[in-house]
């Protein structure tokens, strides 16, 4: 048996959705692609990119989101977003070069999730 994927869009939990949103989309610039309230869950969409949202399920007994690893995201142009992000979160670490070939930068969200952004250094005599 053989099968394709297609899409993967992680749903994370937040105990505020609206200022999850806000983040989302005022500092990354996802649009909100479904909302709805009354169920506390959103999906929000950046080209191909799709992530949702959901307040905590009231069967479980975490007390704040978690995740054990990170969010990646290749961009075309990762100092383009680091202009764009730098003043309006809390970062992991700054943009920088790294000797296994990509050039990248860390945030955290407004759940504390941290999220990496990177791209492919092309020419390794471009030191920024």
């Amino acid at each position: 048996m053989t099968y394709q994927l297609t899409a993967l869009a992680p749903m994370l939990e937040t105990p505020d959705i609206e200022t999850t949103i806000d983040f989302y989309t005022r500092v990354l610039g996802f649009s909100t692609e479904n909302y709805v309230p009354d169920m506390g869950w959103a999906s929000l969409k950046f080209n191909n990119i799709n992530i949702m949202f959901a307040l905590p399920n009231e069967h479980r007994n975490i007390p704040k989101p978690i995740l054990s690893g990170s969010l990646y995201f290749t961009a075309d142009n990762v100092d383009n977003v680091w202009e764009k992000v730098k003043e309006q979160c809390l970062i992991c670490y700054p943009i920088e070069n790294f000797d296994y070939g990509m050039r990248e930068f860390a945030i955290y969200d407004n759940n504390g999730y941290l999220l990496q952004f990177g791209q492919e250094i092309k020419d390794e005599s471009v030191s920024r």
